[in-house]
């Protein structure tokens, strides 16, 4: 499954990880692992709404695993060590006031999968890789 995610469209935001949903719980994977799987997919597409200049979600669901790929045109991450900090944030002001960017995505992320990569390409977007294990 793959879908475009458009930055700062905040009235489509969470489509992808919501369809992402609904397919595990068709597939009967079990509740912890589409716990932890919608979490993670829904971070990694509210970073790309907030953070990019738009990007794609891809999933791919095995047997065995669950891999959620975040992959993004923009700035990239400037200090990922810093950006791994729990509360965090470089949302902008506007998207911190409407409820976003609370400095919790990639924290999220690593906590929710069992194998995380991230990818910063400086001044050329980021590319996140995770895998949640069934």
């Amino acid at each position: 499954m793959e879908f475009d995610v458009k930055a700062r469209d905040f009235s489509s935001a969470g489509e992808s990880s919501s369809a992402f949903r609904k397919t595990l719980l068709m597939l009967s994977v079990p509740s912890d692992i589409v716990r932890r799987a919608s979490i993670a997919a829904y971070e990694a597409e509210m970073n790309i709404v907030i953070h990019s200049y738009g990007g794609k979600m891809h999933f791919e669901i095995y047997s065995d695993k669950i891999v959620i790929i975040a992959e993004d045109t923009g700035p990239g991450i400037k200090d990922l060590e810093l950006a791994m900090t729990e509360g965090y944030s470089t949302a902008p002001k506007e998207v911190i006031e409407m409820g976003f960017g609370a400095g919790m995505g990639l924290p999220n992320m690593k906590r929710n999968a069992d194998v995380m990569d991230i990818v910063n390409h400086d001044e050329n977007g980021t590319k996140i890789v995770m895998t949640i294990n069934i």
